[in-house]
């Protein structure tokens, strides 16, 4: 208790000059009614632009009633919140969090990775990966029990696959009515957008107007457009082509477009972080409305099948690539391609291989080659092999997964500061960044390095996210709003994870609601299962939800 006094001076440090003690935001229940909660005398960002101000905020049920000053209100928890920050839950655009909240355990399935970091709400089916068949996945989500709120992407990948499998071809005209007919289906049924991974064969092998086509088919339903770009670096039509690939999208099939886990990968790119922006900034001008993520990492997370082979080596899938791995002329040209891959990548000393349970885990690609006795690409091909074999025999494969220390710390810094960008994880198993991208930005770039500072981090983590993908009642801490709200120590909220022990819980968190159910509580997980699927309301032109 002592400590008290000391946590209040610090946060008081926090506020910007001008920032008011008390303040309203929303309107407020009548007073002395009776409410479930009061967090008292913390101090507020409430996920908008407004300055911080100490107040209290109260819950009743799953909603906030109240936001500012304190009295008039009873409640059987009173939480004392002086010297800690007090925010909405956290919302994480852009995460591989399947394996949590798929799994056949429940404890699991509270989501504790991203829990402890104050993330109440998460996006899955990124990268192109979501299921058209969103509502069924929805409610099967929700009825396991999940610790996180799930918004869900209509994903390309699925879509393409169901009609073209694996192949590296145009569809014909009946071909793209069925793939525009299962983006439709994803949207109506509450997806948010469309998300591709056009790095990713086979999405790689659609073209433009493809993919503009399908697009179309979310815009006209209120989505938006988020994906991992054809080009992060210089693979096929270069970083600097790719953004204006994007944006073209953007333009012909009329909606608003996001770029995940935007950068700069790879040598031949460093630097370009100002020519993104500059094209991005330009779009907006002309009327696309083009927002962003970023994770505070200077290494990508991939596998060795995307980051180092070439796209036509995996046309028809794994069984074509074994075909083609076995015959000594096209393995020769496989491996030529692959050298300049691993070039463009920072070479084999760049890539720590991640994938837990395996011989290799937590060494780099150099490391393991010369155990082996291999050239790197050799011992790369091995990996790969080794998987794709698994995967034909029905096993899950794996083992490829890779950390690529790729990003120039410059860059990383450059596009944190912009006004359309906010954080997200891109939390895939290995990566630090599932377990700990939340604090690591907050200690890294707003406390040592002072990138942005803690309004920005708060808004860019909260309702800026919210607003870009019109989330209903989230993001913000307002009077009728869903209570997703983080109550965090400025002095203790750090990560724990590092890209040697990826998977360690960060610290910090002293509540998190979830819905108004509390999910952490002094930095643990309480178990419940609070969080909910939030689909979009269904568009117009769709019919009733059956």
């Amino acid at each position: 208790m002592p400590l008290a006094p000391l946590r209040l001076v610090r946060t008081m440090a926090l506020l910007p000059a001008g920032a008011a003690l008390l303040s309203i935001s929303g309107a407020s229940a009548k007073a002395d009614e009776a409410v479930d909660v009061i967090i008292r005398g913390g101090t507020i960002y409430d996920g908008g632009e407004g300055a911080p101000f100490v107040g209290d905020v109260a819950i009743r049920g799953e909603r906030i009633v109240h936001v500012g000053p304190p009295g008039g209100f009873t409640a059987p928890r009173i939480i004392d919140a002086k010297g800690m920050i007090v925010a909405p839950g956290f919302v994480d655009p852009h995460t591989h969090a399947d394996g949590f909240l798929r799994s056949p355990d429940k404890a699991m399935r509270v989501n504790a990775a991203w829990l402890a970091q104050g993330v109440s709400t998460v996006m899955i089916g990124v990268d192109g990966s979501g299921t058209p068949d969103v509502a069924a996945d929805a409610a099967k989500l929700e009825a396991s029990g999940i610790g996180t709120n799930v918004v869900s992407f209509v994903g390309f990948g699925p879509v393409r696959q169901r009609v073209l499998g694996q192949d590296a071809r145009a569809p014909d005209a009946a071909e793209l009515d069925r793939m525009k007919a299962l983006v439709a289906k994803g949207m109506c049924e509450g997806a948010v957008g469309l998300s591709t991974g056009l790095f990713y064969a086979p999405q790689s092998f659609a073209r433009t107007g493809e993919v503009v086509a399908v697009a179309r088919e979310a815009a006209t339903r209120g989505g938006i457009y988020d994906t991992h770009q054809r080009d992060e670096s210089s693979y096929s039509i270069g970083l600097l082509g790719s953004v204006q690939e994007v944006i073209d999208i953007g333009k012909q099939a009329g909606m608003p477009v996001h770029f995940a886990h935007l950068k700069a990968l790879g040598v031949d790119v460093h630097g370009q972080a100002g020519a993104v922006i500059a094209a991005i900034e330009k779009a907006r001008a002309e009327g696309v409305d083009v927002t962003a993520d970023q994770y505070p990492w200077l290494a990508s997370g991939s596998n060795l099948d995307a980051s180092l082979l070439p796209r036509w080596a995996v046309d028809g899938g794994g069984k074509a690539l074994l075909k083609r791995l076995d015959d000594p002329a096209t393995l020769t040209k496989i491996r030529g391609e692959m050298a300049e891959n691993l070039r463009r990548r920072g070479g084999a000393k760049a890539l720590l291989l991640i994938s837990a349970g395996y011989p290799w885990t937590g060494q780099t690609l150099e490391k393991v080659a010369a155990t082996w006795k291999l050239d790197s690409r050799d011992a790369a091909l091995r990996i790969i092999r080794a998987s794709v074999e698994a995967k034909a025999r029905g096993e899950s494969g794996g083992g490829t997964s890779v950390a690529s220390f790729n990003m120039a710390q410059a860059d990383v810094d450059l596009l944190m500061k912009q006004p359309w960008m906010v954080t997200a994880s891109d939390g895939s198993d290995g990566h630090p960044r599932m377990f700990a991208t939340f604090p690591e930005k907050y200690v890294r770039y707003v406390r040592e390095r002072k990138v942005i500072d803690l309004a920005t981090f708060i808004r860019q983590s909260t309702g800026r996210t919210a607003d870009i993908y019109k989330l209903d009642r989230r993001g913000y801490l307002r009077a009728g709003y869903f209570a997703d709200v983080l109550v965090f120590d400025p002095e203790g909220y750090a990560p724990r994870a590092d890209y040697v022990r990826p998977r360690e819980l960060s610290v910090g968190v002293d509540k998190l609601f979830v819905n108004g159910q509390l999910a952490v509580d002094g930095s643990r997980t309480t178990g419940v299962a609070a969080g909910r699927a939030l689909l979009r309301p269904r568009p117009p032109g769709c019919g009733e939800r059956g």
